[in-house]
């Protein structure tokens, strides 16, 4: 599938163009504070010592003028900051995070908090696409798997190998407010019945998390989707029952998929 499908609403060129032309203005810019100081110094006047915002993508505060000011470090860390935040919003504005299982979603969010981000260029932002969305399939029966393993088998509704009518999620909630990378796992759960459903991918801004802070305003402690209803008690924990017995009985053969023998055990 070509880039410009996956990000309608951007222009990759034009958002390459732009990162380009912003580069070119910090390089400029610290050449003028460079010429700046040098002046001052001559002049027997004193100059502001400029650090950068202790933003996450400029680790460490680096100087950008004064005694120990290291002019490739201040740039690096100007770029490296503007790449972050490009990303981070290619990935929401195309809906790729949809396709991301809550592993890849933790991963990039590391990545982009950590200012560890590929140049913002037209090829890498293509290539990078490309490979995400070859990876759809996987990351689909990924989430599935993912989600299977954090159950707790400590209740009966829980059957050890395999979705049964309801399950159990154990710290749904923390301190009051849903557990984000809980309910990441349980929007990976969501997407797989969508897709098995043969309705659009559900946009991850509208996920459990908001599900359940929508209704926590409206002093409730239940929610449902078009597939499962959700409830949650004091000590933290969920029962999640499903709505759709036919779509649980065809992500079960997902987990047969990967667990043969276990499936095949249980029969026995």
């Amino acid at each position: 599938m070509d880039t410009t499908d996956l990000v309608k609403s951007i222009s990759i060129a034009n958002l390459a163009n732009q990162r380009t032309a912003i580069v070119e203005r910090i390089h400029a810019a610290l050449d003028l504070l460079g010429e700046a100081q040098q002046l001052a110094t001559v002049a027997h006047l004193r100059f502001p010592r400029l650090v950068l915002d202790e933003s996450y993508g400029c680790r460490g505060r680096p100087s950008v003028t004064g005694d120990y000011a290291k002019r490739d470090e201040a740039q690096a860390a100007m770029v490296r900051l503007i790449d972050a935040h490009g990303w981070n919003y290619l990935l929401s504005e195309s809906g790729m995070r949809t396709f991301m299982d809550a592993k890849a979603r933790e991963q990039w969010s590391r990545q982009i908090a950590e200012g560890d981000v590929p140049e913002l260029t037209a090829a890498n932002i293509e290539a990078t696409f490309a490979q995400l969305y070859g990876a759809r399939g996987d990351m689909f029966e990924r989430g599935v798997l993912q989600c299977f393993r954090r159950l707790s088998w400590d209740y009966k509704s829980n059957s050890p190998f395999r979705f049964g009518k309801r399950i159990i999620v154990r710290y749904l909630l923390s301190q009051g407010s849903s557990n984000y990378h809980i309910t990441n796992e349980l929007d990976d759960l969501t997407r797989v019945f969508s897709v098995l459903d043969g309705k659009p991918e559900p946009d991850h801004r509208h996920g459990l998390s908001s599900l359940i802070s929508h209704a926590q305003r409206l002093r409730k402690s239940e929610a449902e989707n078009a597939y499962f209803q959700l409830r949650w008690f004091k000590n933290g924990n969920g029962h999640l029952t499903f709505l759709r017995a036919d779509l649980v009985d065809r992500m079960n053969k997902i987990l047969a998929k990967h667990y043969p023998n276990a499936l095949a055990s249980e029969v026995r």
